[in-house]
């Protein structure tokens, strides 16, 4: 009775070892590891090489011509330069949002609120103007965006309560 049970032993441990084995074969081949995250999130230098590569295309005569970039009042930092295809990355102290013009209407793609902030209300466009509200216990601020030129051109106001 010695051997077995020596050997029912035996046999669920090969039978655990090939089960293992298989499984950590296949995630192998999914490409996802057995412990770990399977991705990291991006460094702020990765999401601009990455904005960077998704706007950049040949300038459109229209965008050519698109004056200064608008200041951002907010204090949070500042809209940034608008790329030629139309596409433009405003950052805040309460959020960021991009917007993009399309045949003279102006559309917001996303917006995230900065940590402590929410978003309050948002119309996201197609329309003249697009804006979304971001708030938090002490701060307001809305970023509202027209298309001047085929370019998204942001205003931002900071709402005091």
């Amino acid at each position: 009775m010695n051997s077995r049970l020596l050997l029912a032993v035996a046999g669920w441990l090969l039978a655990a070892a090939l089960a293992t084995g298989t499984g950590v074969a296949v995630l192998g081949l999914l490409g996802r590891p057995l412990t770990g995250p399977a991705e990291r999130p991006m460094t702020a230098e990765e999401v601009r090489l990455a904005l960077a590569r998704d706007t950049a295309a040949p300038p459109s005569p229209a965008a050519a011509t698109t004056g200064p970039a608008p200041v951002d009042s907010s204090g949070g930092g500042t809209p940034g330069d608008a790329p030629a295809t139309g596409r433009r990355l405003v950052s805040t102290s309460a959020g960021t949002v991009i917007a993009r013009c399309d045949g003279g209407l102006v559309r917001l793609q996303s917006w995230t609120p900065a940590q402590g902030f929410e978003v309050d209300d948002v119309d996201p466009g197609p329309d003249d103007r697009a804006r979304v509200k971001f708030e938090s216990d002490e701060d307001r601020l809305e970023v509202e965006v027209r298309c001047s030129g085929g370019v998204p051109v942001p205003r931002i106001t900071r709402h005091d309560d």
